[in-house]
C-alpha cells in the first residue's frame, strides 16, 4: 500500500535556523509524534522507533534512517527510512524530499513523502493510511514551529485527533 503526501508549509524564522534544525536528526527526531532516535550510525545514517496507534491496534517499527542529499546551498534534502514491525507483522519505507527557501520575512518549507507500508498497518486501506500519515505530518509541522518558536513540543501522538480525521476519511468528510 502507497501513499503520497505534499505539503508547504511557513514558519516566521530565517532560512538558516530552520535548516539547521530540519537537518539535525536530534533536533528533529522530538518533532515526529511517536518517534524517538536510537543510534547515530554516522552523520548521515541514524537508528530509531516509531510507535503509532490506529484505534486498538499498536504498532511499533525500528529501523534505519538515512540522509541521501544534504545541499545548503540549494537548502534540498533527500531522506529514505526502512523500517519493520518489531512483532514482525510488516514494515514501512519512506522517501522523503524538501526544499526550503526564504518568503514572506520567513522560510517555506516543501516536502514531499512517499510511504510504502506492508502488514497489518496495509490493510486499513490508502484512504485512511493516507489519512493518518497526513495528521502524523500535520502534528510534526506544528511541533517543528513550536520547536523553532522555543515552546513545548509534543512528542507523543494525539490518537484522539488521528481517529477522528481518520473516521472523517472513512465517510467522505474533508478537513
Amino acid at each position: 500500500m502507497n501513499a503520497t503526501i505534499s505539503k508547504t508549509f511557513h514558519v516566521l524564522h530565517p532560512l538558516a535556523d530552520v535548516w539547521e534544525n530540519i537537518t539535525n536528526p536530534e533536533k528533529i527526531v522530538v518533532c515526529v509524534p511517536g518517534a524517538a532516535l536510537t543510534e547515530m550510525l554516522d552523520a548521515d545514517n541514524f537508528k530509531g522507533d516509531v510507535e503509532l496507534k490506529f484505534g486498538p491496534v499498536k504498532a511499533k517499527y525500528g529501523g534505519v534512517i538515512s540522509f541521501l542529499e544534504r545541499n545548503a546551498d540549494t537548502h534540498t534534502m533527500k531522506m529514505k527510512g526502512a523500517g519493520t514491525d518489531v512483532k514482525g507483522k510488516g514494515g514501512a519505507d519512506m522517501i522523503l524530499d524538501a526544499s526550503m527557501s526564504e518568503k514572506d520575512g520567513g522560510t517555506e518549507v516543501s516536502v514531499t513523502m512517499d510511504v510504502t507500508v506492508q502488514g497489518m498497518l496495509a490493510q486499513f486501506g490508502s484512504r485512511l493510511v493516507t489519512d493518518a500519515t497526513t495528521h502524523v505530518f500535520d502534528q510534526f509541522v506544528s511541533n517543528f514551529k513550536n520547536q523553532l518558536d522555543g515552546m513545548e513540543v509534543k512528542g507523543a501522538l494525539s490518537a484522539g485527533a488521528m481517529m477522528g480525521s481518520m473516521i472523517k476519511g472513512m465517510f467522505g468528510g474533508n478537513k
